[in-house]
């Protein structure tokens, strides 16, 4: 059986007027926990806990979009359980949403508000604890 991709062999094949973004949300995400993983689902990007909790969307014309999720299992996040004071979140569901990025520039400009929601989120992801960590 052949092993999946790493994210960055993957990448490398890939032909996408989003790659610089993609290496900035990539960094941003991994430097919100040590506990976050990544891979490939989707045929992109994906990054998990105990089960997967955001992945990119990197087709098609439109921006880069991360898309936040609570893994395989549906279920709902609390009302009012995420803060989000600058807007990122697009909410498309109970359970799901997605924030966009236009460029590179886009993602450091918001890289801290970004890890604040990406800790606060991880703490609703089924299948286990996070550490102490998130969140500090």
């Amino acid at each position: 059986m052949k092993s999946p991709p790493t994210v960055d062999s993957f990448l490398a094949t890939l032909d996408c007027p989003h790659l610089p973004t993609i290496h900035a949300l990539r960094a941003v995400i991994r430097s919100a926990s040590p506990e976050i993983g990544e891979g490939i689902k989707w045929n992109a990007p994906s990054f998990h806990t105990t089960e997967h909790f955001a992945t990119m969307r990197i087709s098609g014309p439109r921006p880069l979009q991360l898309i936040l999720h609570l893994g395989a299992k549906k279920s709902a996040m609390p009302a009012g359980a995420i803060e989000d004071p600058t807007g990122l979140l697009t909410w498309l569901g109970p359970d799901r949403a997605v924030i966009t990025f236009a460029d590179p520039e886009a993602v450091a400009d918001s890289a801290d508000a970004l890890r604040e929601v990406l800790r606060q989120w991880m703490r609703y992801v089924p299948g286990g604890a996070i550490s102490s960590t998130v969140g500090k």
